[in-house]
């Protein structure tokens, strides 16, 4: 609550279960179990020498491609696609000019009053404490545009790391049928060796695709499309931040934003 009984309404996000995500994977997965199950004998898929093979083989040689750091950080922005709350930009782009026609009509110093209510939003309280502060709008745009950019960064590293499990998994699965094949050519003396050789053959090939194309891909799709969400809001508060800080009109910055937003996701603040 600011003076003169303003209110700045931030929603505050709660990360929650990405539906999309876990009703794809489970889908995706029971169709195959499905069509496994109605085709014969399930345990005939299970072959712990493939997995072996696909999975250990596939993070041992993503990993050898990235430092460890890069490994660890990777994985927790990964397992966000999982919990990951959506933030709709015209919310964001309504409640900063909330924020900028009250510093407008009182002053930046009224935004004091009205900071703790802007905490469910880091990257939009850092900036808002930067300009109560009198921090110039130039050097607050600049600030909070490199943040924008080392988190951009952060997670086009994590897309890498999908990507390139993608790229090796069928490269995985496909050692593993060289491996297969190798033994049973070097074992047809023996009946009873062809039948194992050759479920590693085909399964490691078989797990290779179901990981590369129904794990990692899509899951490398979905962080990129995130990423790109959560960036659009960012930028959405970096405008705001830098306009109040620079004590613009309301309106500019009205027009400025609409000049991001998709044309479905315009705001008409002040008509």
């Amino acid at each position: 609550m600011a003076n003169g009984g303003e209110t700045i309404n931030i929603r505050k996000v709660k990360s929650s279960m990405d539906m999309a995500t876990v009703i794809g994977l489970i889908c995706g997965f029971g169709l195959i179990t499905a069509a496994i199950v109605l085709g014969g004998d399930p345990a005939s898929f299970v072959n712990p020498p493939s997995i072996l093979i696909v999975v250990g083989g596939t993070l041992a040689i993503t990993t050898m491609c990235f430092s460890m750091s890069e490994i660890g950080h990777s994985v927790k922005i990964i397992a966000k696609t999982f919990f990951f709350s959506s933030r709709d930009p015209s919310d964001a782009a309504m409640q900063i000019l909330q924020v900028a026609e009250l510093a407008r009509r009182q002053g930046v110093l009224s935004l004091q009053n009205v900071l703790d209510g802007l905490r469910p939003e880091p990257f939009l309280y850092k900036g808002m404490l930067m300009v109560v502060d009198g921090t110039p709008g130039e050097e607050v745009e600049l600030i909070m545009r490199r943040d924008l950019n080392a988190t951009l960064t952060r997670h086009h590293k994590s897309t890498n790391v999908l990507r390139k499990a993608a790229e090796f998994a069928p490269a995985m699965g496909l050692i593993g049928t060289l491996i297969g094949l190798v033994q049973m050519l070097g074992n047809l003396d023996d009946p009873s060796t062809i039948g194992p050789a050759m479920a590693v053959a085909l399964l490691t090939t078989f797990y290779g695709a179901v990981l590369a194309n129904m794990v990692f891909s899509p899951m490398a799709s979905k962080l990129e499309r995130n990423s790109a969400e959560e960036s659009m809001v960012n930028t959405i508060y970096m405008m705001g931040a830098a306009s109040i800080g620079r004590q613009e009109n309301p309106r500019r910055l009205e027009m400025l934003l609409n000049s991001i937003l998709p044309p479905g996701k315009r705001v008409q603040y002040f008509d």
